[in-house]
């Protein structure tokens, strides 16, 4: 019976579908709720219809209704269910797209890339989904016009505001607190005119905006947990905390029907800091005291600042130009400080000392671009071609560290700082692609791209080329082909695999060459009865001078840079997808799998791992299921699921142990890199959403409560791994045993919102 749940699900969408079309046949009345939509006007990315592969296009109104990690809706988090795309570990944003490590995405907002795109340590991301207009995953068949990453591109889009009304929302989750607002900007002239208009829909707005901010309050909760503990407890005071906000903002004017100008805006930061402090006097027998005071702090803070400037304008019906500017930073600063002190008071005399002790470690990333991007649209051909140069700015890593100790007869003062040169990347290409569709069954898209690539005197030349093809079988069936061939200029070290303080951004050196991929794929594309997806694809990806640290390096230390830390490797992956999708009707989601095989070979004189034999990628994983169902079964409640399975992840463990005689005691022996897999993965997320609709339905004319009152209010119940399963975060070995650390149990979540 297991083995053919989706075949039965399958019917049940199509048997829903018929007995839709045989009621309106025979002139049965079915009522809807109309919920109103934006209607772009652009067929499914990965239909049977479109020439482009390995491309998904996120539902937005479904990733609404998903089950989502303390009731934050996370778009990485939906992604990570797709098939191809596999998640670092329980809870984390981190992507694995096809064998290729988190770095190797490219994610873009608004078209300018982020760096870094986690909260909390990788459990939550930056994108805040009240701000979302679309989102695409690419995995291969890369468009021409992207470039620099060698597994994904990830394209979100903001939206811009409705012209013609304002909307607004807040909402109270488990997490955080969210606010936005979009609408039109009116002119006091057109404020005249809509007030006097019977329609005031026909009034637009030559600008919008869109508005949004998001934060948490775990310091809020934390503080005076962390007050009354520190005063009880360790006999002084304690402050700590942590938190995170984002900040999205978009406006967008437009002149004419042929030229618009907009900019977006992005800022969001985490922060963890503690701060304690005691102050004690000790009083002898003798009648002398001592008084002792101390103060310790530690504050870490990560983010990214984006700026972007784009004009768009129309020089025909079939000719559109597009020219962007942007900024972006990303950095973190971690900083400890201890400041001890003591006086001792004798015979009225008294002695003082003083320990003074900081460290402070940060990390800086900028980026500073200049684009423009044309596309001519004729009958048969769709050409897209452009260029651009972008400067980049890497500080990978400067410290500071301080020491100085007084009122002892050997008192000292150390102070250093430590720091990897400051190194420019100037970075340019040109670009062009077309599809070519000479007839309705054959469907060609060809581009090529340029670029150079220069630092400390190096220059790396890439011509990358792609292609793909779509043959139409049948109405509702094609088959599909791609190659491609990527570069990436820039690298993340990292110890661990979530987002820490020691992620590490690098760019290639003129000893570090670019790392280089091709990919090729094909795939079967049908479109069942109009309203279900299906999707099969087998891919094959060969990838050169990969970045790993050597066996014992790690992120920290004084002596060396992190170029003699890192050695250049292979690496190869191969799998087969399978996508299952129904986005229209009362039942809507996807189920995704995947099976696939990501491998490594370091071999390199002076770079050797693991004896220079193939390995296991950590991130390996033989088997990926996931299950998104929804379910609408009134207007004003539905409920969701999400199941999720897989083989667990590889790690380095000493399953064996010798006794050494030259040493005289036991020691770990480690057969290979990433020797041991984990126990397999899987959990299930239920989710509940109650509606409660505006009293005006649709009908300005009905509105007479306020827009409070007639806003819609939605309340949501989820639970995170409902059947409160141990999942493996991290494998260790304690004596003779090997214990497994998991990290989230049962996690029930509650929110609220309204929106008008």
């Amino acid at each position: 019976m297991r083995k053919w749940w989706p075949v039965i699900l399958l019917l049940s969408m199509s048997l829903q579908a018929q007995v839709m079309r045989d009621s309106l046949a025979s002139g049965d009345t079915i009522n809807f709720r109309i919920r109103e939509v934006e209607v772009l006007g652009r067929q499914s990315i990965s239909g049977p219809e479109s020439s482009q592969m390995s491309a998904v296009e996120v539902p937005m109104l479904q990733l609404q209704t998903i089950p989502a990690l303390g009731g934050e809706i996370d778009i990485i988090k939906a992604i990570q269910l797709l098939p191809g795309v596999q998640s670092a570990s329980d809870g984390s944003t981190g992507v694995y797209v096809r064998g290729g490590g988190p770095d190797e995405n490219l994610i873009l907002l608004d078209g300018v890339p982020l760096y870094n795109v986690s909260h909390a340590m990788g459990m939550f991301s930056v994108f805040n989904a009240d701000m979302l207009q679309s989102v695409t995953l690419y995995k291969g068949n890369f468009p021409a016009r992207y470039g620099s990453r060698l597994s994904s591109v990830i394209d979100v889009e903001q939206i811009a505001g409705d012209n013609t009304r304002w909307h607004g929302g807040v909402s109270i989750g488990s997490i955080a607190a969210k606010i936005y607002a979009q609408g039109p900007i009116f002119s006091a002239r057109q404020l005249r005119e809509r007030k006097q208009s019977q329609d005031k829909d026909t009034i637009k707005a030559s600008t919008t905006f869109a508005l949004a901010a998001r934060r948490t309050y775990y310091d809020a909760l934390l503080a005076p947990l962390m007050a009354m503990v520190s005063a009880r407890e360790m006999n002084g005071s304690a402050i700590g905390g942590y938190y995170f906000y984002d900040v999205n903002a978009k406006l967008r004017h437009t002149f004419s029907n042929n030229d618009q100008l907009s900019a977006s805006f992005y800022m969001g930061d985490d922060v963890i800091y503690v701060r304690y402090q005691t102050d004690e006097t000790t009083k002898m027998d003798d009648g002398s005291q001592t008084r002792q005071q101390t103060k310790v702090g530690l504050r870490w803070t990560s983010g990214n600042i984006m700026a972007k400037v784009q004009y768009e304008h129309r020089l025909r019906d079939d000719l559109t130009m597009q020219a962007h500017l942007h900024f972006l930073r990303f950095g973190y600063n971690l900083s400890e400080s201890l400041d001890a002190s003591a006086t001792e008071t004798r015979d009225n005399k008294s002695n003082d000392y003083s320990l003074t002790q900081t460290l402070s470690y940060q990390s800086r990333l900028m980026d500073a671009a200049a684009h423009t991007d044309w596309l001519y649209d004729a009958d048969r051909h769709s050409v897209h071609f452009g260029a651009g140069y972008e400067l980049h700015t890497f500080r990978p890593q400067i410290g500071n560290f301080m020491i100085a100790e007084m009122g002892t007869p050997d008192a000292t003062r150390f102070d250093t700082t430590y720091t990897d040169a400051t190194r420019f990347g100037h970075e340019a290409y040109i670009y062009a692609e077309d599809t070519y569709k000479p007839v309705r069954w054959f469907t060609l898209n060809y581009g090529l791209r340029a670029a150079l690539y220069a630092i400390e005197g190096k220059v790396y030349p890439s011509i990358e080329p792609r292609v793909g093809m779509r043959f139409l079988l049948h109405k509702d069936v094609a088959l599909k082909a791609s190659y491609s061939y990527m570069s990436q200029y820039v690298h993340m070290l990292s110890n661990t695999s979530i987002s820490s303080p020691t992620d590490l951004w690098v760019p290639v050196t003129k000893d570090i060459p670019p790392m280089r991929s091709m990919q090729v794929a094909a795939g079967l594309s049908y479109d069942i009865l109009g309203h279900v997806e299906l999707s099969v694809e087998g891919y094959y990806k060969r990838s050169t001078n990969l970045l790993e640290f050597k066996e014992g390096a790690s992120f920290f230390g004084l002596s060396t840079g992190w170029e003699e830390k890192v050695a250049l490797g292979e690496g190869w992956s191969y799998g087969v997808e399978l996508l299952l999708q129904r986005k229209h009707g009362p039942v809507t989601g996807w189920i995704g799998y995947t099976w696939s095989r990501t491998m490594r070979q370091f071999d390199r004189e002076g770079m050797i791992i693991n004896n220079g034999k193939p390995y296991h990628a950590k991130y390996d994983r033989e088997h990926d299921l996931s299950i998104t169902l929804q379910y609408r079964i009134t207007p004003k409640f539905e409920v969701a699921g999400t199941f999720v399975y897989g083989t667990g992840n590889r790690a380095t463990l000493p399953l064996q142990r010798y006794y050494d005689s030259y040493e005289g005691r036991w020691m770990d022996y480690i057969s290979e890199r990433n020797n041991f897999v984990m126990p397999d993965y899987h959990r299930l997320d239920l989710a509940m959403n109650w509606y409660l609709p505006s009293r005006k339905s649709g009908d300005p004319a009905k509105s007479k409560g306020g827009w409070l009152r007639d806003a819609e209010h939605r309340i949501s119940l989820a639970v995170y791994n409902v059947y409160c399963h141990k999942n493996p975060y991290m494998m260790i070995v304690v004596g003779n045993e090997l214990k497994q650390i998991s990290l989230f149990p049962i996690l029930p979540s509650l929110s609220y919102s309204f929106k008008f």
